[in-house]
């Protein structure tokens, strides 16, 4: 997934071609457990690496059919740029991998959370960083935030580790991307070009030592690892695409459309436990995000009566 803050949107008028985008960017990412859930069998750390290196051919295929390749030349002579590139990088592969872990081990209920929490972590990340206000609706959805989470550490005996890290992880992921001078698109390019090396570096040692699974005799794990690269490209240029042609308050409501998928199939289809106190939290974080969510959704009602 990404984070609908690392690139805002244009600030006109909606395009029906940038909403069918953005929910097509959307619904995959909610169907993704069930790709991961095929690949479950595969170490986290070489489904993460697949990910990567075939995400770059598809990348730059896109970048050459828009034109954009000037751009990405430009970065590339930019040390600051390929730094704080190679640290967001880092940053989104950490949060695949925690991603990719929790669904083959039957977590995806703390990966649903996880993402529900991260618009409420951005806000108060940028209160405390960049020494934004917080309006009162904006306190109370934390506060309710930060209630859910006692609740679940009370439940469980620790805190929520895997869900905070996730929101947490692509919170700051956010947070440094807005400051890469550079496209969606070319950012995404350049962030799985820079992973390409020490992934295929990881790839190729898997198979030195006979541990990887990209082999001739196993048909059906080549086609999920080559699989991986559409799965994570496709989803992320859509996105990149829609953003651009839809107003933030839109991609903003839009946003809880993956994490709810992954709820209802971790609770219906993948049967996860759902405790009385994960409901508990869940609801009060469903509760918070209206309340985050409200003068959004004002403001598409005040400009659709314009």
């Amino acid at each position: 997934m990404t984070d609908t803050v690392a690139n805002p949107p244009a600030s006109g008028g909606d395009s029906a071609r940038g909403f069918l985008f953005a929910f097509s960017a959307y619904f995959l990412w909610g169907l993704l457990p069930f790709f991961l859930k095929a690949v479950a069998h595969i170490p986290a750390m070489e489904v993460v690496a697949h990910r990567v290196v075939w995400s770059v051919p598809i990348a730059s295929i896109v970048l050459l059919f828009l034109g954009r390749t000037a751009d990405v030349r430009k970065a590339l002579t930019s040390p600051r740029t390929l730094l704080l590139a190679a640290l967001t990088a880092a940053i989104i592969s950490a949060n695949w991998g925690l991603y990719v872990w929790a669904i083959a081990t039957d977590r995806a209920l703390d990966t649903a959370l996880g993402y529900y929490i991260n618009p409420l972590v951005s806000i108060a990340m940028a209160a405390v960083l960049l020494g934004e206000k917080l309006t009162r609706l904006q306190l109370a959805a934390v506060g309710l935030a930060v209630i859910a989470v006692v609740v679940l550490t009370i439940e469980g005996g620790g805190l929520p580790w895997l869900s905070l890290l996730l929101a947490l992880t692509f919170a700051v992921y956010g947070f440094l991307r807005k400051t890469l001078p550079i496209g969606p698109s070319q950012g995404f390019f350049l962030e799985v070009l820079i992973l390409s090396v020490p992934a295929l570096g990881y790839i190729v040692w898997l198979q030195a030592i006979g541990q990887g699974h990209f082999h001739m005799d196993q048909p059906a794990n080549i086609a999920l690892l080559l699989a991986c690269g559409p799965v994570t490209a496709g989803p992320f240029l859509l996105y990149a695409f829609g953003a651009k042609l839809l107003r933030y308050a839109t991609i903003g409501i839009m946003q809880y459309i993956a994490p709810s998928m992954v709820f209802i199939i971790a609770v219906f289809i993948f049967k996860e436990p759902f405790s009385h106190e994960q409901a508990i939290a869940f609801a009060l974080i469903w509760t918070a995000l209206v309340l985050y969510t409200w003068p959004m959704l004002r403001s598409l009602k005040v400009t659709a009566a314009q």
